[in-house]
């Protein structure tokens, strides 16, 4: 199997462009991925925010492994 890297920089024609290479003989999928550049800053979001506040008010906990942590979670039922 190989595959063909498509650049297009009008995201309104991904859908047709989609469509149009399902229509040619041999294409069997096709999978659309967003470039970096267009990922979502997370250091932006509302829940980077609020783990940087749980951070700095030591709302912080540590274990030194899955069941470690399990035992602490279960210590303070």
């Amino acid at each position: 199997m190989a595959s063909i890297l498509l650049t297009i920089n009008d995201d309104r024609l991904l859908s047709q462009i989609k469509k149009a290479c399902l229509l040619l003989k041999g294409v069997s999928d096709v999978k659309v991925v967003k470039s970096v550049a267009d990922q979502k800053d997370i250091t932006k979001t509302n829940g980077y925010k609020e783990a940087l506040s749980d951070i700095k008010a030591g709302r912080i906990y540590s274990a030194a492994n899955a069941e470690d942590m399990f035992r602490q979670i279960l210590e303070n039922v």
